[in-house]
């Protein structure tokens, strides 16, 4: 159970719930908030899936909305029908390799849905008194900040946004959209901004899911460039109980780094995982699995390092990660070999032919 209970419970809308980070936060906020009102709103795209919130349908407190954030008199309807206090906004395209191929659906999501979300609380919030326990949280990510060489310190809360991919300058611009609105309407908005996360319930397009599947179907495994691209991995549970922390303690107006001070080398992630399958999963089609492992031509503009610094959530609001690499990793390709029959049917013909477009044969 959380330590950051209240005795006042909340109404909390939580916006791409039923996508990767964002319905493993609703299983957060459920087991640590029971008395609390969840309601999920996703448009249930490719990434989203309903079927990762299964085991609370039906619950009292519990409610799923299918819609798109974009859609204003639908948001307008469900902050006054639902009386919400706190939004939790998750949803966004995320995948850089789709955002290369086309941009539009992530202007449209992360800039322009961003904005309407923002539009709407804001008159609803301003509506019910402008309580001063409302709390309208955006979650992005450590890409808007761009990239960094091996020796340059880690990004901060001032690093100078340079995004270098339509994905992370459209979280950029949604960025700024919610900052904008606590300095210019006192819309107690607050941005948080995460490395990279993996865990359950990862769409298989991303890299650790990828890994893991690719291995136990016995496919190559495709690694960009020379696989020295380095990322700061953090697990999906440490970034959810941050976020917890974030909404619970944090101060409207301020951003908060995200961090799993666990900086590795995309090459080096690879080998772990292999390593790991190789232990872990029984009949693998080829061992060692490191045999699979194929170098492919490196994707436009890709970043070479990213790294958080977390001194600031961990200072002002007590907040570290739990998990190691190996640790989450471990965790984390267990549920994939426990969880077959969700991510097989997510093979379809239309990732495919996406598959086909990114990596070739």
């Amino acid at each position: 159970m959380s330590n950051l209970s209240t005795k006042q419970s909340q109404n909390i809308l939580i916006t791409g719930g039923a996508g990767f980070i964002g319905s493993n936060f609703v299983h957060h906020w459920c087991n640590n908030y029971s008395s609390d009102r969840v309601i999920v709103l996703d448009a249930l795209t490719y990434a989203g899936n309903r079927q990762n919130l299964g085991n609370l349908e039906g619950q009292e407190n519990f409610k799923f909305v299918e819609g798109n954030i974009g859609d204003r008199p639908l948001i307008d309807k469900l902050l006054k029908a639902e009386n919400i206090d706190t939004v939790a906004h998750f949803a966004a395209e995320s995948h850089v390799d789709r955002s290369i191929l086309g941009p539009d659906a992530f202007i449209q999501t992360n800039v322009i849905g961003t904005f309407t979300l923002l539009e709407s609380f804001r008159h609803y919030w301003h509506d019910q008194g402008k309580p001063e326990n409302y709390r309208f949280l955006h979650v992005s990510t450590d890409e808007v900040y761009g990239s960094l060489e091996p020796d340059d310190p880690a990004f901060t809360e001032t690093t100078p946004y340079a995004p270098n991919s339509p994905y992370s300058a459209s979280k950029a611009g949604s960025d700024h959209l919610a900052r904008a609105y606590y300095h210019t309407y006192n819309v107690p908005t607050i941005i948080t901004n995460c490395s990279n996360n993996y865990g359950p319930y990862h769409f298989p397009e991303k890299l650790i899911p990828l890994m893991c599947i690719n291995i136990l179907l016995g496919k190559p495994l495709p690694v960009y460039g020379d696989g020295q691209n380095i990322r700061d991995w953090l697990y999906v549970g440490d970034h959810c109980s941050a976020l917890e922390t974030v909404i619970k303690r944090g101060k409207p107006g301020e951003t908060y780094n995200i961090g799993g001070n666990n900086e590795v080398k995309n090459i080096d992630l690879v080998t772990m995982l292999c390593d790991l399958m190789d232990e872990l999963a029984p009949n693998l089609p080829i061992k060692p699995a490191k045999q699979l492992i194929t170098f492919v031509k490196d994707r436009p503009g890709h970043d070479r390092r990213y790294a958080i610094d977390a001194t600031k959530i961990k200072t002002e609001l007590g907040w570290t990660p739990q998990e190691t690499v190996e640790g989450g990793l471990r965790k984390t390709i267990q549920w994939y070999l426990d969880n077959q029959d969700w991510w097989q049917p997510l093979l379809s013909q239309e990732y495919q032919e996406y598959y086909q477009k990114v990596y070739g044969n």
